[in-house]
């Protein structure tokens, strides 16, 4: 339970992490494409990745999920800036940021939260290796796809980021990634068996 100003601050921390749906993935506008997915879209697929990840690997996909889900939602103040630029810049650690945002939520919230950023900055569980995989693995999986879309400078992004990987098991889907097709989900494997009509699809 918690009172209204207490709730009134959980809310600010909501309509915060609604920036991430605006906020591009500035790094690929050195790639030349000019209008990037954004961070939300980015960290949802992370999510996704770290979720099967998790379930390949052994660790817990609800934690690696929500570890994604907040691995970035410090860039509604400090934004996606890109690699090069940190050389110019004093960090401050991501755990700061996080803090700062869930002040006013109630305890349990910002608690459940900062742990969370904490655990996946530390990177020493389980769980945050599997995490940051997925990370790095949306990463190249995008690279992919813009590639795809006739971005060709794109290679760097790919090579870094299969570079980090640690997981066997992120490694196997990069270099499915690397081989694959972004569209080849849509024909039908062979061994779905024949397709049926949406008619016989609604009477099951």
């Amino acid at each position: 339970m918690c009172d209204d100003h207490v709730a009134a601050g959980a809310m600010n921390f909501i309509f915060e992490a609604g920036v991430l749906k605006r906020a591009a993935r500035t790094g690929w506008w050195f790639a030349g494409v000019k209008h990037p997915e954004s961070i939300a879209e980015h960290s949802f697929r992370a999510a996704l990745i770290g979720m099967m990840l998790a379930a390949m690997e052994g660790a817990d996909p609800a934690r690696v999920s929500m570890l994604c889900v907040l691995h970035d939602t410090q860039e509604t103040r400090i934004t996606d800036i890109p690699h090069i630029a940190k050389r110019y810049l004093t960090a401050v650690p991501n755990t700061a940021v996080t803090a700062d945002q869930v002040a006013a939520c109630p305890s349990a919230v910002a608690d459940v939260i900062t742990a969370a950023v904490a655990e996946y900055e530390a990177g020493e569980t389980l769980e945050a290796v599997v995490a940051r995989d997925a990370d790095k693995l949306e990463c190249l999986v995008q690279a992919v796809e813009y590639r795809h879309q006739g971005i060709d400078n794109v290679q760097r992004w790919i090579d870094s980021s299969r570079a980090t990987l640690k997981t066997a098991s992120a490694q196997r889907l990069a270099d499915a990634a690397l081989t694959g097709q972004p569209l080849a989900w849509l024909t039908p494997a062979s061994s779905a068996g024949p397709a049926r009509s949406r008619g016989e699809v609604n009477q099951r």
